[in-house]
């Protein structure tokens, strides 16, 4: 007598325990509500397509090779398309059949030498940037690749006008509604790492560019535009090289939590690149930033997903198997910190729920923000177990969360809130789906005043869609 072992996986590995599949330029079917009228432009959102080849998975989820998927909104409906970003390492891996280049979390396969011949590979699978004319497909460790808007076609690298080798391009630029300034960075490494600061005009082109030496070599994932600074917190992360050179430690497995080095705060001015204030305080680890402002006092304030140590690192290495056990709490916190001298005067936990992902709407990046936005887990979770699987909005007026109930087995991407085009009062929250119970992909759209309501339109998806990391929206032109 055989009996069947029940899998002691958790619903949201279905998600990722095939590669993704690409779908050509499709009509998306309503399976509930109608799109909102106003409701015009691209949702576009980027991660990780691929964690296996050959029976062989990838040693961490930042590994993955990246696929985007883009769905548009016009007069006619909704289309979708989902394909795989074409970078020289995912081609040549396809034609090999198998893994052949080392990432973030893996060494490349085979003899030693091989981790020198091809250490790491470009993949593609962070973040998004809609440009005028061009998508930008975001990693942290090498140049963007460019891809067609509309089809999603890669037409290669970009080095934007100013990315000489060697200069990276991180995932979590920043954009300035109104002046639409371009900001980000990328970190060098050598005996010491270089903080290599960008501005950018709107079409993507660097116009302005500044480097910051930097002590050891610290992991830098995002930063934060605050009016007219930049900020950088850096953790105490360290990369132990050695390992690295000599091919016989993941990047993932030789970085250090050290908690006696602080966190190290770094205010540079927006309009010049240079350097403000240096500052230091007590030691957290983050990955994403929600927002920054000056306020009327002239202080720098900070909104930021805080954990008290590096052990969100493992949790994400565990993703891969489609089975965690280790638990990353985190808190929504904010800092406020005197811009000229870098001195932190107050560390706040404005909600005591771990979530990730925290964003405010486009408009309001840089400025004071009503409302954040962010997934997170429902009260009651397992948070060791599971994938974040509610979105949310915190009220910084009334210091209230505003959360959705997606159901048992359903996990959306971020959230991303987008204004109407009629009504800029009004603005709608768009959120990729995976539901668990039935294996499919959905785009949920919710009114983001009623985010504990039933959404006002769900899609269908022709394959499921594995959960991303980020995303973006492109309004559609007014012309």
């Amino acid at each position: 007598m055989i009996i069947e072992q029940k899998s002691t996986k958790k619903a949201w590995a279905g998600a990722i325990s095939q590669p993704a599949t690409e779908f050509p330029l499709t009509p998306l079917p309503i399976l509930s509500g109608k799109i909102p009228e106003g409701l015009r432009g691209t949702l576009y959102r980027n991660g990780p397509g691929r964690l296996e080849r050959g029976n062989i998975h990838v040693g961490h989820w930042f590994d993955g090779d990246g696929a985007i998927l883009a769905v548009n909104f016009n007069a006619a409906g909704a289309t979708g398309v989902y394909r795989y970003v074409q970078t020289a390492g995912y081609q040549a891996e396809t034609a090999a059949g198998k893994w052949l280049y080392g990432n973030y979390g893996m060494t490349a396969p085979g003899a030693i030498w091989h981790q020198w011949r091809k250490p790491v590979k470009n993949a593609a699978n962070t973040s998004v940037l809609a440009l005028p004319d061009k998508l930008l497909a975001l990693w942290e460790g090498g140049h963007p690749h460019r891809l067609d808007l509309a089809t999603l076609e890669t037409q290669g690298l970009d080095d934007l006008g100013g990315l000489k080798p060697g200069l990276f391009y991180s995932a979590h630029p920043k954009v300035d509604f109104s002046t639409q300034e371009i900001f980000n960075f990328g970190v060098s490494l050598g005996l010491n790492a270089t903080l290599n600061v960008y501005k950018s005009d709107r079409t993507g082109k660097i116009i302005q560019k500044a480097q910051f030496p930097l002590t050891g070599l610290p992991l830098i994932h995002d930063f934060v535009l605050a009016g007219q600074y930049l900020v950088f917190f850096i953790p105490a992360v360290r990369l132990n090289l050695l390992p690295i050179v000599l091919g016989t430690s993941s990047y993932s497995d030789a970085l250090k939590w050290r908690p006696n080095l602080g966190t190290q705060i770094l205010v540079i001015d927006r309009e010049t690149l240079t350097l403000v204030s240096h500052g230091e305080t007590e030691a957290w680890y983050q990955w994403h930033f929600a927002n920054g402002y000056v306020d009327s006092s002239g202080a720098v304030i900070v909104d930021f997903t805080r954990y008290d140590d590096f052990q969100t690192n493992q949790y994400l290495q565990e993703v891969v198997a489609g089975k965690t056990q280790t638990t990353a709490k985190n808190t929504l916190t904010r800092v406020v910190l005197q811009p000229q001298t870098g001195k932190v005067t107050t560390i706040e936990t404005l909600l005591d729920r771990t979530g990730e992902f925290p964003n405010v709407p486009a408009p309001n990046v840089g400025q004071n923000s009503r409302y954040t936005y962010m997934s997170l887990f429902r009260q009651g979770t397992d948070i060791s177990q599971e994938l974040l699987n509610a979105i949310a909005r915190f009220d910084h007026n009334t210091h209230t969360l505003t959360e959705t109930n997606l159901g048992e087995n359903r996990y959306p991407s971020e959230p991303l809130a987008v204004q109407d085009i009629h009504n800029p009062q009004q603005s709608w929250v768009l959120t990729v789906v995976y539901d668990g119970n039935s294996h499919t992909s959905e785009v949920w759209i919710f009114d983001s005043d009623r985010l504990d309501a039933e959404p006002v339109c769900k899609l269908g998806l022709p394959s499921v869609i594995p959960h991303s990391f980020h995303g973006t929206w492109k309004a559609a032109s007014s012309t």
